[in-house]
């Protein structure tokens, strides 16, 4: 029988090699984005805007981050 209702957590994979997840926070509002940097050239790719602790949470189980740096 089939978990109707029940969702997998399914752990999205990223080039942990080339990038590293990222919260890059606004100075001016406070604004906050969570998504990957890329450690050669520093460019951010946005994944998600986070407007409270339980997206933060969600985008962290999506990916299997346990830490995640901020940058501004």
């Amino acid at each position: 029988m089939f978990g109707f209702g029940k969702k997998k957590n399914r752990i999205e994979e990223y080039d942990k090699e080339n990038w590293r997840p990222v919260l890059k926070c606004s100075i001016c509002n406070g604004e906050q984005s969570a998504g990957f940097e890329n450690i050669h050239t520093g460019v951010f790719k946005e994944q998600m805007l986070i407007r409270n602790n339980r997206e933060l949470e969600e985008f962290k189980e999506r990916y299997g981050i346990e830490e995640i740096k901020k940058i501004y």
